[in-house]
């Protein structure tokens, strides 16, 4: 079984303005594209073939640096992907909505923690929200393509929103300005989809 570049549920145009559909197509079809046919090669062959993305990363310390990148780069994108769409943006709602605010304060503390961790991450890699082990919400960043579920991971747990904040996910929009598509993101964010993923 090879993993396979998932579809968009919606157009390339969908999210515009807050991210241009030039920059959607470029980042799902090459560099998604790229991760998926490179993660296939690095595991072809291997007694990795048949595991699933998560098992692969929740022993990526044991795997060569093309496993890591690549099945990184993989299962992230596949997230980014779902967590945002045309019909997002506003608040959670329900038991997710209840947890920020158990964990953080109050949603606008979170997303305050949040925009921090995606504007201070240096150079390429991602934010986080993730859910530990006991349901407890926090926020963190990794670099490059590393995610929470990797065994090398600083801070563990399940991801249920995540920020790409490499160049290529928004540099044909909004060059250096970083923290403008950080502000940006949140009017695509999903929250069902990070509330599924958070009752999971």
């Amino acid at each position: 079984m090879s993993f396979k570049l998932p579809d968009l549920t919606y157009d390339y145009n969908a999210l515009e303005p807050h991210i241009d559909a030039r920059t959607m197509e470029i980042h799902h079809t090459k560099h998604h594209g790229a991760y998926t046919s490179k993660l296939n090669d690095a595991v072809s062959g291997t007694d990795l073939e048949g595991k699933t993305i998560e098992e692969i990363l929740a022993g990526i310390s044991g795997h060569s640096p093309a496993v890591r990148n690549n099945g990184g780069g993989f299962y992230n994108h596949n997230l980014f992907w779902e967590v945002m769409g045309p019909d997002g943006g506003g608040k959670p709602s329900g038991d997710l909505a209840d947890a920020i605010e158990k964990d953080f304060g109050s949603f606008d503390a979170f997303k305050e923690e949040f925009n921090n961790a995606a504007a201070t991450r240096f150079g390429s890699g991602w934010a986080w929200l993730v859910k530990q082990d006991g349901g407890k919400l926090v926020v963190t960043s990794s670099p490059n393509q590393d995610n929470p579920l990797m065994d090398i991971a600083e801070v563990k747990g399940t991801p249920i929103l995540g920020l790409d904040v490499w160049e290529h996910a928004y540099y044909l929009h909004y060059q250096n300005r970083r923290p403008e598509y950080i502000s940006a993101f949140w009017n695509v964010v999903k929250w069902e989809e990070v509330a599924r993923r958070f009752a999971g």
